[in-house]
């Protein structure tokens, strides 16, 4: 666990901290968060018609170590074609006591997390992050180790999480609680299978852990000399030349290693500017970031779903559709963006797309019987609406 800064304070009476008033802005915020209801099978609506008593009911068990969580649900979402992407869904009281732990341990983790990690922390986003390189590549780092850990939320050995926490925690039913939510288990069809390593996707705490345990490894590579950018478990490396480019890959290697992680062999390159790398969703290069080729095509697939033409195009559709649209455009229009010709060119696949639900068909001549105009007048929104001033 080399690589950390030592710490002169540690933090021994969190527990004395959990208050009525706490559980009550944590549940607020899981409500916020929507989310399923987990394997007891309590909705956020049914936790929330008994509020105070279930409220009172588990800051007692919080705060008198008699917690016990119940294993997360296991559910897959689409990754990419033909990958599914596991997630585990705790329970609403689970949920609400991760958030009370999510709250009394970021304010002591922030101060000691690195400037250039940017993933799951107050006031930073992936665009901070994008900056970032945008502004180390115009200052001559022309080339970038490309870094993705196999599996990470999936494979980080829960000691390395706990010796992050202990750096800083020494409330023994704090580092109690985490190590049984840790080791909870998963629930899946029926059947309840143990979890010996990683944090599962999906609940509230494991973001913080997981910059926790990154922890180590972002500060082996700022006492080594390397200039990065992380966003969670994504990481880029930015040299000037491609020999220390390389010698970052076997650094990250070793590194990664000693937490017990494993660099992806396949996705795991050395790039340059030049050639182009994806980082974030966008595909970046020397002369521009725009969308990645996957997030195009997450995007025709999203509105594929939603312009089947056996359905009907009313308002309910171009609602929807527009919720798409307004989200892609809100993400990948930046002022460090170059997307203006992609956005035009998603535009007009978008208006065939609904003329071939209006009309059933696909036909050039469509154009005329379904114009641009009418599209507007029934409330379309465009990609291209949110574009903004881009760098030359």
């Amino acid at each position: 666990m080399n690589g950390t800064r030592p710490l002169a304070i540690k933090h021994h009476s969190l527990t004395g901290r959990i208050s009525y008033a706490l559980m009550v802005e944590a549940f607020l915020a899981v409500k916020r968060n929507r989310g399923a209801a987990g394997v007891d099978r309590v909705s956020i609506g049914m936790f929330e018609n008994n509020l105070e008593q279930n409220l009172v009911a588990l800051m007692r068990q919080l705060k008198g170590r008699s917690f016990r969580p119940h294993p997360a649900r296991r559910t897959y979402i689409d990754k990419e074609p033909g990958k599914k992407r596991p997630l585990g869904i705790p329970c609403v009281r689970d949920r609400v006591a991760q958030e009370v732990l999510r709250r009394l341990l970021t304010p002591l983790f922030e101060p000691l997390f690195h400037d250039q990690s940017y993933g799951f922390r107050p006031r930073r986003s992936c665009h901070d992050a994008l900056r970032e390189v945008d502004r180390l590549h115009k200052a001559g780092y022309r080339f970038v180790l490309d870094a993705d850990l196999k599996g990470f939320f999936d494979t980080i050995p829960h000691e390395v999480i706990m010796a992050g926490l202990r750096n800083v925690v020494a409330d023994g039913n704090i580092l109690n609680l985490v190590e049984a939510f840790l080791k909870a288990g998963v629930m899946e069809d029926g059947v309840t299978h143990p979890t010996t390593v990683g944090t599962p996707q999906g609940g509230v705490l494991s973001p913080l852990l997981a910059n926790i345990a990154l922890n180590f490894l972002d500060w082996q590579l700022d006492e080594a000399g390397y200039r990065f950018v992380r966003y969670a478990d994504d990481f880029v490396v930015l040299c000037r030349t491609k020999h220390r480019a390389e010698e970052a890959r076997r650094f990250v290697e070793t590194a990664a290693s000693g937490l017990g992680l494993t660099l992806s062999s396949e996705k795991t390159v050395v790039a340059s500017f030049r050639e182009g790398f994806a980082f974030l969703g966008f595909e970046i290069t020397h002369r521009g970031r725009r969308m990645r080729a996957k997030s195009v095509e997450k995007y025709k697939a999203r509105i594929r779903e939603l312009t089947i033409r056996c359905r009907n195009l009313d308002d309910r559709a171009v609602r929807r559709i527009n919720a798409v649209i307004r989200g892609v455009a809100r993400y990948f229009a930046t002022g460090f963006s170059t997307v203006t010709r992609q956005f035009r060119d998603l535009d007009c696949w978008t208006r065939l797309r609904l003329r071939s639900t209006k009309l059933k068909r696909i036909w050039k001549s469509d154009n005329f019987k379904l114009r641009n105009r009418h599209l507007r007048r029934m409330g379309l929104i465009a990609l291209s609406d949110f574009l903004v001033s881009e760098p030359g």
